[in-house]
């Protein structure tokens, strides 16, 4: 991944980004050429040398059916969003700007583990679940539905583990542009209602 200076990663802004992604593409190099599935995930810090990932497929999936001829690759993304250079103060001053498009993303990449265990699907769907329904009024736990279901549902999923190897992260959030034309991005992005990408570079900014 191409990263200038500018646009680097802290280390705090890739640990927020590893535990609250939505989703992550995981894409294996196989003997039949690429394999790529959309997978939530959940970071585990404490797994390997530098963390791992875990998710599962749906056991008819082809994917985990295709061994890794060479390292997996997860891309995970963070806000993102178009920019328009109306929302720049250098517009006003001179013109000479275009639209662009501000995004926090990390290319994470690692050996591929398959799990099958009973045990290990369980605690991964109840920690999976825990993370995505902890901001809910009335979070959801697979113990609120029936244990034979729960099983059942099990029996048709496959657990994966991305130990991860190195990571490559960029994060483009109008740090290049002057404190007027930044202020005029988180304006702009605010008034469009995408707070969470407005936020990134006002963070961007005082970090």
């Amino acid at each position: 991944m191409y990263v200038p200076s500018y646009n680097a990663v802290s280390d705090e802004q890739l640990r927020h980004l590893l535990v609250h992604h939505g989703a992550g593409d995981l894409v294996t190099p196989t003997a039949d050429g690429l394999r790529a599935t959309m997978l939530p995930l959940v970071y585990d810090p404490d797994l390997g040398d530098h963390g791992a990932l875990l998710g599962h497929f749906a056991r008819n999936n082809p994917h985990w059916q295709s061994p890794p001829t060479g390292e997996s690759l997860v891309i995970l993304r963070g806000p993102d969003a178009y920019v328009s250079p109306g929302w720049y103060e250098t517009k006003r001053e001179h013109g000479r700007v275009v639209p662009t498009w501000n995004y926090l993303t990390a290319h994470v990449f690692g050996e591929l583990r398959l799990h099958d265990d009973p045990a290990w699907l369980d605690g991964h769907v109840r920690r999976l679940t825990d993370l995505h329904e902890a901001t809910e009024a009335r979070p959801w736990s697979t113990d609120d539905a029936p244990e034979r279901f729960i099983a059942g549902q099990l029996r048709a999923i496959v657990g994966v583990e991305l130990r991860i190897s190195r990571i490559e992260a960029r994060a483009k959030l109008s740090q290049n542009r002057s404190a007027a034309d930044q202020d005029g991005v988180i304006e702009g992005l605010h008034a469009r209602g995408d707070h969470a990408s407005a936020n990134a570079v006002r963070d961007a900014r005082s970090g």
